[in-house]
């Protein structure tokens, strides 16, 4: 029987004191145990993103989590994958772009080809915290001359105000 996106929603875990004390860890894995609901959550982005203004060139995924779901995304909208990852972990030539964490700077890096100049994107990733990682993917698609439509999050912590970091509109299947 197909699952309604409610449904998906429901699959979501809580785990508090996890990873720390006074964290409450939301887990997204049990959708991934579903294969139906993963069909849904993928269906219910990719309607979404067809609602949009302009259409959709390359869909573009942070690492890790938005590894999971980003390119199936793509296939649904017969658009290439793009992955966004940890320095050092992409052959041949690649831009580059900082973001801060809690303690310290990390960058993420995208292949020179994998976002042409006019291009339209969509930024796939998990969770929404404070918007660092996705800013500097937002950078990355912008120094290739790419236009970010959508930043796509199946969890936003809306109390952490990290799409305010953002440039582009933020939808989030689940905000809390």
């Amino acid at each position: 029987m197909p699952f309604t996106i409610e449904q998906v929603k429901a699959l979501v875990r809580e785990y508090p004191d996890f990873p720390t004390e006074g964290i409450l860890f939301r887990d997204i894995f049990p959708i991934f145990r579903e294969p139906e609901a993963v069909e849904c959550l993928v269906n219910h982005f990719a309607e979404k993103i067809r609602s949009l203004s302009a259409s959709v060139d390359v869909v573009v995924g942070l690492d890790a989590r938005g590894f999971l779901f980003g390119p199936l995304l793509a296939m649904k909208l017969n658009v290439p994958f793009a992955p966004v990852r940890k320095r050092g972990k992409l052959p041949g030539k690649v831009c580059q772009a900082s973001y801060a964490k809690e303690y310290g700077l990390d960058v993420f890096e995208m292949q020179e080809e994998a976002v042409e100049s006019g291009q339209n994107v969509v930024i796939v990733d998990d969770l929404l915290a404070t918007g660092g990682s996705c800013k500097a993917a937002e950078a990355l698609v912008e120094k290739r001359g790419g236009n970010v439509l959508l930043n796509a999050f199946v969890i936003s912590l809306a109390g952490l105000e990290g799409h305010k970091k953002l440039h582009a509109p933020v939808y989030s299947l689940i905000e809390c």
